[in-house]
């Protein structure tokens, strides 16, 4: 899984931070979590074709998070888009929809589809399972999290001892597929080893600390956690639901994260080393995100 992050403001731009924006690329899809404006402008940097998206999620409808779509979604027009394009937010994602053909001379020929979420499962497939959970926030806010979907490990040799010639049933089995060998039935379950946890990511969106955010990302390999505030400007995170980077760092820690990565950083602050250091004072694998900034999660 392959992570850019194309804006890791708060509500203002600055020289250096967009409003946010994130791609996922793994299962060979292109996914964009919130669209911020000039997002167009940190795809062409980050060298990443928006006609390769395939999924759009939007945690919340602050304009921080969506004034980029409605040109995204024009511009995908522009370059003949043909392929089918989903969208997934809270309720209220039809009054977007809405907004955003009324815009203008707003014209779209491919087919998008808007889907209203809430709580739990949002897209399955058999690669990847992708939930979202409300978090706390002034307005609705999901939070969204991707697993892999891991095979247990084929036991090859236990196989061959049953009497499975190698080659294509091998296959059938480790894809859960029962199998017959000289008349006798050979379940999945006889040669496949324990279940694997695959990769998973939770991005936080806009949140409060809770408790809810906390057993969303249980076991997470990396949480994105916004940090809109220093500790000295608790009163001002509480009065405007985010979090400091100390509270993020809690997050990280309570949920058994094994990485943190901080944005949504207040223009505020033009050096961010702070929120670092008071952020690693609780979590010491934390790093704080920057525009068009890329990294890997490998499988174990």
């Amino acid at each position: 899984m392959e992570i850019t992050f194309l804006g890791t403001s708060s509500a203002v731009h600055t020289y250096t931070r967009n409003h946010p924006g994130i791609i996922l690329k793994a299962f060979g899809e292109v996914m964009l979590f919130d669209c911020g404006e000039s997002i167009q402008k940190q795809l062409i940097y980050a060298k990443i074709s928006p006609m390769k998206i395939s999924k759009i999620f939007i945690s919340h409808y602050h304009g921080d998070h969506i004034l980029g779509l409605p040109g995204l979604l024009q511009s995908l027009n522009f370059r003949g888009r043909e392929k089918p394009l989903k969208i997934y937010g809270p309720k209220g994602l039809e009054n977007v929809k809405n907004a955003i053909y009324s815009l203008g001379f707003c014209k779209i020929d491919f087919p998008i589809e808007f889907i209203e979420i809430e709580n739990g499962t949002i897209v399955e497939t058999e690669e990847y399972i992708i939930k979202s959970q409300k978090v706390k926030h002034n307005v609705t806010n999901l939070a969204y999290s991707i697993e892999e979907k891991k095979k247990p490990r084929f036991l090859r040799e236990k196989a061959i001892e049953l009497g499975v010639p190698e080659g294509p049933l091998f296959g059938k089995l480790h894809n859960n597929q029962e199998i017959e060998v000289n008349g006798r039935i050979i379940q999945p379950n006889q040669v496949l080893g324990k279940p694997r946890k695959g990769v998973k990511i939770t991005y936080s969106g806009d949140s409060r600390p809770c408790e809810e955010m906390i057993e969303f990302a249980k076991d997470s390999d990396l949480l994105i956690h916004e940090s809109t505030y220093m500790s000295e400007d608790q009163d001002k995170a509480v009065e405007n639901f985010h979090s400091t980077s100390q509270e993020a760092a809690t997050i990280a820690k309570y949920s058994n994260s094994k990485k943190l990565i901080l944005t949504h950083i207040s223009p505020r602050y033009t050096d961010s080393d702070q929120l670092l250091k008071e952020a690693k004072e609780v979590f010491k694998n934390v790093e704080i995100a920057t525009d068009l900034m890329t990294i890997e999660i490998l499988s174990a």
